[in-house]
């Protein structure tokens, strides 16, 4: 929370309160039902890609039920500090249904690594491949590619002779890399990422400003990966903080970026009420049973 709070402290302190105020105002109905509807397709592939990684655990989850706990999880996400208290509630809860914690915590462990490994790689591939001014940007996904790639190579050569090390390499081989799951896994990431990525197009489109695809594509994927960091205040904080400085990187101005964040911030919010209802709905039928 503090990480979360310095970031907006220093946003408020260069350049004002304006741009929070624009980003609540120009907030409308249509920016809010385009975000619901793509929210519910990034939100089926991110159950599906759990599904997958869960199945590969021995900890089987149902489409549906998938679905539900997702939606659940991304509320609680974005209504919660860190960022990840609602995944942490959706393994404890399937993990005291299917009685394997340890398993379930798994589970959803590797499905969120596995979404944003692809997502990083996605990104990564589009500040190459997309011709935009702003290349300082590539230098810096490149080295965090490079070196979370790296990583991932020790840890496997090592393959560590710890209980711990064991389970790793075999989770991932099982859960994550294994033929039935990858292909689905890549595939779902994949459209979660642009999926998220659209509402944040409609979001510079509510502001108004005039900017080309090939231009806010690799913005979009940029303020979304560092958006990921668990050091937030219910959502808020390292997205506004990218967005400010890679609007400003390109020449749009750190205010048009902050501007920008705030209105896919209410989105996104917006987009996960269907979680709130289904933990209302779980809490009285867990009252009246």
């Amino acid at each position: 929370m503090a990480g979360g709070a310095a970031i907006l402290a220093v946003l408020v302190w260069r350049v004002g309160t304006g741009p929070l105020v624009d980003g609540l105002r120009l907030t409308t109905g249509w920016s809010l039902a385009a975000a619901f509807a793509i929210t519910s397709l990034t939100t089926l592939c991110c159950a599906w890609r759990w599904r997958l990684v869960a199945g590969g655990l021995g900890v089987e989850v149902p489409l549906r039920t998938a679905v539900a706990a997702y939606y659940r999880s991304q509320f609680l996400n974005a209504t919660l500090p860190g960022g990840i208290m609602g995944d942490v509630h959706r393994a404890v809860r399937h993990g005291h249904e299917v009685g394997d914690l340890g398993r379930s915590l798994r589970a959803v462990a590797w499905e969120r690594a596995s979404g944003f490994a692809v997502q990083i790689v996605l990104t990564a591939g589009v500040l190459v491949l997309l011709p935009w001014p702003a290349g300082s940007l590539v230098p810096s996904v490149a080295v965090t590619v490079i070196a979370a790639v790296a990583l991932i190579a020790v840890l496997i050569r090592r393959r560590l002779t710890s209980r711990i090390g064991r389970a790793f390499t075999s989770d991932l081989r099982d859960a994550v890399l294994a033929p039935r799951a990858w292909p689905g896994i890549v595939l779902a990431s994949t459209v979660a990422a642009l999926g998220h990525a659209a509402v944040f197009l409609i979001a510079v489109r509510a502001t108004g400003a005039d900017v080309s695809l090939a231009r806010l594509l690799p913005l979009a994927l940029v303020v979304l990966t560092a958006s990921a960091v668990p050091t937030n205040i219910a959502g808020w904080g390292p997205r506004e903080g990218a967005a400010a400085w890679a609007f400003s990187s390109i020449g749009l101005g750190a205010p048009l970026g902050l501007t920008v964040a705030v209105v896919y911030g209410v989105l996104a919010l917006a987009a996960t009420l269907p979680g709130a209802v289904v933990l209302v709905v779980a809490r009285r039928s867990a009252v009246y049973a």
